[in-house]
């Protein structure tokens, strides 16, 4: 009897202290997560070819957490829901449903967007003749899909400040700035640095 005490009270130790770990462990996974940076896959064909369906992506919240303004050319990952202020609260959501993805599709955001930094604040982008005109220049794109796109807009866009323009590198299979408008900074909530796919 007393022989059953001590095993039960050595089980109960032990689950206790894996327990611990394990909450220990993802406490610490989380804050990296949040803070650090996280993996990532691409779902969809608009970044084609530098990403495809399904590449896995490293991806650094660095710039995110101290609000940096993304450069030229900069891959992004965006909170494409333009038209409502982000709060920390997004940024946990982000987390729990990075983690569920892993184990089914199903549980992937479709407002978490991958997309390229073609215009900053105060710049003014015209598109006209297949091309992306920044500042009255036109830009020289080696990493889009096809050498033209199918969109024209009559109009200059102005970025304004605190924003970015985003675009995808596949002109004519992406869901980009050019249809939810410029990007609040706030929105841009991690820097592409390692593609994990090969």
């Amino acid at each position: 009897m007393v022989e059953e005490k001590t095993i039960g009270k050595q089980i109960i130790h032990e689950v206790g202290e894996w327990l611990y770990a394990i909450i220990i462990a993802l406490a610490i996974a989380i804050v990296v997560h949040l803070f650090v940076g996280q993996i990532t896959r691409v779902s969809g064909e608009s970044m084609e070819d530098t990403f495809h369906n399904g590449d896995f992506l490293v991806v650094s919240k660095w710039d995110h957490v101290r609000g940096n303004m993304p450069t030229y050319g900069d891959i992004v990952i965006i909170d494409s829901r333009v038209n409502r202020e982000r709060t920390w609260q997004d940024d946990v959501t982000d987390v729990v449903s990075n983690y569920l993805s892993v184990f089914s599709k199903s549980a992937e955001r479709h407002d978490a967007w991958v997309k390229r930094v073609i215009g900053l604040p105060g710049d003014t982008l015209e598109f006209k003749n297949g091309h992306v005109w920044r500042n009255g220049q036109e830009l020289e794109e080696p990493y889009t899909k096809e050498p033209s796109m199918n969109y024209t807009q009559t109009a200059p866009v102005v970025i304004p400040e605190g924003h970015v323009f985003v675009m995808g590198d596949n002109r004519n299979h992406s869901s980009d700035s050019r249809f939810i408008g410029p990007v609040p900074v706030k929105n841009v909530i991690g820097h592409v640095v390692y593609n994990l796919s090969f």
